[in-house]
């Protein structure tokens, strides 16, 4: 039967082509490939059933190769054993009609036919133990590097060395998302009490998403929601890429990392490009660094843009306030409830009566405080300009190493009138 080996590697072949679609198309293994693999494990298992030294000394080589090989081609694991159960088959009815032409009478060779089944069997299912066993040790080798390249490329991608095109095909390819679409780039903080990366929050929300720590945080990757799929139909970003806050999406991303993970993160703006990410990345850095630490808040850069610019600029944070403010500092016992106030008053648009509403006081106690500080700092309520300048120095006050800012006001993202 060694003799007709090629003989039995064609037959056993045929069989697997008319038996499995995805051998029958030539792809991703060809007819040359199976065919070899297929001589290889037929050889071994002949030597080894008819007890004779195995060819390169290991009988289970070919089944060990036969499983590394199918993994990294991708052909499921169940196509690989059936197209095992087939072979095993074509090689039992061979060594039946071998035995059978030897003893010349059918009825003569049937309880040794059957003594030699179990023990081509018992062969068969040894090297399908082996060969399964191969291609799951490969299928783990193959995805730890995939993930390995993966990460890599979603490094490079933060670190904005994606100029180069090829690097920002590859990511895309790697990370499983267009090269162009509706990106923001996440930056949380590593809160004990929040999970470690909101990946599974934001699944369930239909978006896709890829962290990795970095630096003491968690940096993401987040596609948002096409405008024309229900969760953004009647969205557009704003200005300069900003997330719009009436954009579904973008609703749907905040109140995702506000309510569902606890953690402390910014937002940066909208980009199309992935190789913007190294960009946004430094946009959302900036932007988590104006929360204060273990708050839960969440913000989009854009709506951060004076605490960005003065937490940056201690010494110039320090004397916006020293000049628009110092005087109203340095009252002692006046001075939380003017700042309270005073950041009311603005953040409700300069209105007394809706300041008064949120302070629980009577709106004269409100136009008496705004006039203690025009008073204290020689600068009229009136002016814009005077209201312009209390607006930025009430920001500017956590970053300027001189005292506690006020709690800001319910309403703090509304306009505040300067």
């Amino acid at each position: 039967m060694l003799a007709d080996i090629d003989r039995l590697t064609d037959r056993a072949v045929a069989d697997i082509h008319a038996h499995s679609g995805t051998y029958a198309s030539g792809a991703p293994v060809t007819r040359e490939d199976l065919w070899a693999i297929c001589r290889d494990n037929l050889l071994r298992a002949l030597e080894d059933f008819g007890g004779l030294e195995a060819t390169g000394g290991d009988f289970e080589w070919a089944a060990r190769e036969t499983g590394r090989r199918r993994a990294e081609q991708g052909v499921p694991l169940d196509t690989v054993l059936q197209a095992y159960r087939r072979g095993g088959r074509i090689l039992w009815q061979v060594m039946a009609e071998h035995l059978r032409v030897r003893a010349g009478r059918e009825s003569d060779s049937r309880d040794i036919e059957l003594d030699m089944a179990g023990g081509v069997w018992e062969t068969i299912d040894r090297y399908s133990v082996a060969m399964a066993d191969a291609y799951r040790l490969a299928q783990l080798e193959l995805q730890s590097r995939q993930d390995t390249r993966r990460v890599a490329l979603f490094e490079a991608l933060l670190d904005g060395r994606a100029d180069d095109p090829a690097v920002a095909s590859a990511a895309a390819a790697a990370l499983g998302v267009p090269a162009c679409d509706r990106y923001v780039v996440v930056v949380a903080a590593q809160d004990p009490a929040a999970p470690p990366h909101p990946a599974p929050v934001l699944e369930a929300q239909g978006m896709w998403s890829f962290w990795r720590p970095r630096s003491g945080r968690y940096a993401g990757i987040v596609r948002l929601p096409r405008r024309d799929a229900p969760a953004g139909r009647s969205s557009a970003a704003g200005p300069g890429g900003a997330p719009d806050p009436a954009d579904p999406a973008t609703r749907a991303l905040l109140a995702a990392l506000r309510e569902r993970t606890g953690a402390t993160a910014g937002v940066s703006p909208e980009f199309e490009r992935l190789s913007e990410a190294g960009r946004a990345l430094r946009l959302a850095e900036q932007t988590l660094r104006t929360l204060p630490a273990g708050s839960g808040e969440v913000a989009v850069f854009d709506d951060r843009l004076a605490q960005v610019l003065l937490s940056a600029r201690t010494d110039i944070a320090e004397r916006i306030v020293t000049v628009h403010l110092g005087p109203v500092l340095a009252t002692g016992g006046e001075r939380a409830a003017l700042l309270t106030t005073l950041r009311a008053w603005l953040d409700h648009g300069c209105s007394a009566s809706r300041a008064a509403e949120q302070l629980y006081c009577h709106r004269n106690t409100v136009l008496n405080r705004i006039g203690r500080v025009a008073e204290l700092t020689g600068r009229s309520s009136e002016s814009g300009e005077a209201r312009l300048g209390w607006a930025l120095a009430l920001r500017a006050l956590p970053y300027a190493g001189l005292g506690t800012a006020p709690e800001p006001a319910a309403g703090e993202d509304e306009a505040d009138g300067t």
